[in-house]
């Protein structure tokens, strides 16, 4: 089966006049606000969120707080299975690139940031509940995330990867709020402090499948940390810019999507319990569907589970088990 499979990449600029194709998940962050009345407004809003945090933390040589742009694009991952099957949407990223303006040349940001997948969707969604119907106490299945995983390692893996990006992707996700995090002494001069959880999660174990490791760290004027799953070194891989790019973009989406945990008129202290019960918050006015988020994650499952899973399984478990070995 491995001879059959193909990974194909598209892009898309996410701006003020961004529309969502079809093959895009609704409830990935940039495509929920760029839907309603509100579509433009929400999308110029996070864009100049976005803009005005990079430059807050790119000070130097930048007095008057204005000299870079962030440019976005949306990276679509389309996986073909056989030669004449159709692509199944597989993952989609963000893609920074970042415009000084005092020389006018751009500077390549980080692939990654945002992360989007029907098949986690199939995997949190789907699969756990029907594993655990009927079940006493909470269980996932032995081989979760297994597909998931493999599926992310081959296409970090390919030529197609290696051709359109230099380093390894960096991803940027929220806090887990059922979990508390200690303060280190360890400090990053654009990441931040460094935080440790007092328990892994089920989210770290996913993502560890996939072949990444996880570090929180709250930047500077930040009011929580944030987990930056990565392959490789964290601290040293990447530029100050190209982190700048990735803190500002994914800062922002939490600000609107969480705004009792990354708007919190509090910052974190040296022990922070995140709690989406905060009621001591600012909202940005940003408008965004956090119900519908919600509600379309099984929708999304199921459309993995009726368009990949199913249709592909055996071969699907015979490849990953091959990966793996």
């Amino acid at each position: 089966m491995t001879d059959d499979f193909a990974f194909t990449i598209k892009t898309l600029r996410f701006d003020e006049d961004y529309t969502p194709a079809d093959s895009t998940r609704l409830t990935t962050n940039f495509a929920n606000l760029a839907r309603g009345e509100s579509r433009q407004e929400n999308l110029r809003g996070a864009l100049r969120m976005i803009e005005s945090r990079f430059n807050a933390l790119a000070t130097w040589d930048n007095a008057e707080g204005d000299r870079y742009g962030v440019e976005l694009d949306i990276v679509s991952v389309d996986l073909a299975i056989g030669a004449d099957g159709p692509a199944f949407p597989a993952i989609e990223m963000l893609k920074t690139t970042i415009l000084d303006r005092w020389t006018g040349t751009r500077h390549d940001g980080l692939v990654g940031n945002n992360f989007s997948s029907y098949v986690r969707d199939y995997d949190f969604s789907v699969r756990i509940p029907e594993h655990n119907q009927g079940r006493a106490g909470f269980s996932v299945p032995d081989d979760f995330g297994d597909l998931h995983g493999q599926l992310f390692r081959s296409f970090l893996a390919s030529d197609t990867y290696a051709a359109e990006f230099r380093k390894p992707p960096v991803i940027c996700l929220s806090v887990s709020h059922n979990k508390v995090y200690r303060r280190t002494a360890n400090r990053h001069p654009v990441l931040g402090a460094e935080y440790v959880p007092n328990e892994t999660s089920l989210t770290e174990q996913y993502f560890g499948k996939m072949g990444m490791q996880v570090r929180y760290f709250m930047p500077e004027g930040s009011a929580a940390p944030l987990a930056f799953y990565h392959v490789g070194d964290l601290l040293n891989d990447y530029t100050n810019l190209e982190l700048i790019g990735t803190i500002a973009t994914m800062e922002t989406f939490q600000r609107i999507y969480r705004p009792e945990i990354y708007n919190a008129n509090a910052a974190a202290g040296e022990i922070f319990a995140p709690s989406l019960e905060n009621p001591d918050y600012s909202l940005t006015r940003i408008v965004y569907d956090r119900e519908e988020r919600s509600r379309l994650a099984t929708e999304q499952g199921q459309f993995a589970k009726d368009h990949l899973i199913e249709p592909h399984r055996a071969g699907l478990a015979e490849w990953s088990a091959r990966q793996a070995a």
